[in-house]
């Protein structure tokens, strides 16, 4: 029996709700017109104002079953009743907010197990901005921005759900200047992938690749033939160098084939 994975949209923040809408039309897309999409509000602390307005957005979309998914404490996400809300769904959105959040309030629960389940039949697990962050293994929670990555500087990264496997996720990416930043994550482990994700732009993982949508960019910092990095040394205060680091900025219509860590141009750009 062949092993079936469905697909991972990770969206960068401020997403066209209002013009074209090409990423959450192409989430609507995944759900299908005749599919269940839930929208996870667990990461705000204004659960309303995002259902609301995303509920407002697929509909008009064209998906018509959309519903609520209200996580306010670790005791919801263990209630069945919570559970019974992702029954038959075919994509999950996350909004945006805190990762924490989300990882606190959803990780080791049966909506973590539902959500797992879903992915691994074949449906779409969405999400921007904090929804974004927490797809890794590990993800990025705060740290320093617009400025050169530093010793000692307080970068705070948790435990994920762990979709997208050794990988790091930035989002908000260029324009709130965290480049620093995720230098500064990969040279803590040159092992992981950084991927910074712009605003308005998604990748989207399925199968062995990621392609970019949307209007910006998507930045895949790869450490794992860097020669030299001072990240362990105990001088603090020092900017961090990091020697033999790969940038790929991939634009709407790119591929990055995450096993051979290699970028593919877009076929309109070949």
């Amino acid at each position: 029996m062949t092993h079936v994975r469905g697909s991972l949209i990770v969206i960068g923040g401020h997403e066209d709700k209002q013009g074209d809408r090409v990423i959450l039309r192409e989430v609507a897309g995944r759900a299908g017109p005749g599919g269940k999409l839930v929208v996870a509000t667990v990461a705000s602390s204004e659960p309303e104002i995002y259902w609301e307005e995303y509920q407002r957005v697929f509909r008009a979309l064209g998906v018509r079953h959309v519903h609520h998914l209200d996580v306010r404490s670790r005791a919801e996400a263990l209630a069945d009743r919570t559970v019974r809300v992702l029954e038959g769904a075919t994509a999950v959105f996350f909004t945006g907010g805190d990762q924490l959040r989300i990882a606190s309030e959803l990780g080791n629960t049966p909506v973590y197990d539902r959500l797992c389940a879903i992915y691994e039949v074949g449906g779409t697990i969405a999400g921007t901005s904090a929804g974004a962050s927490m797809m890794c293994e590990t993800m990025l929670v705060r740290g320093e921005e617009e400025r050169s990555a530093r010793l000692g500087a307080a970068l705070v990264m948790a435990p994920g759900l762990g979709f997208v496997k050794n990988a790091i996720i930035d989002q908000h990416f260029a324009q709130r200047g965290r480049i620093g930043r995720l230098l500064g994550a990969v040279a803590h482990n040159p092992r992981v992938l950084g991927i910074g994700i712009d605003e308005n732009t998604a990748a989207i993982f399925e199968r062995a690749h990621l392609t970019v949508l949307g209007e910006n960019a998507v930045y895949v910092v790869d450490g794992s033939m860097a020669t030299y990095s001072n990240i362990a040394e105990e001088e603090e205060d020092r900017a961090l160098a990091l020697f033999g680091v790969r940038l790929h900025v991939l634009s709407q219509g790119s591929r990055f084939e995450l096993a051979s860590r290699e970028p593919v141009a877009s076929a309109g750009a070949m």
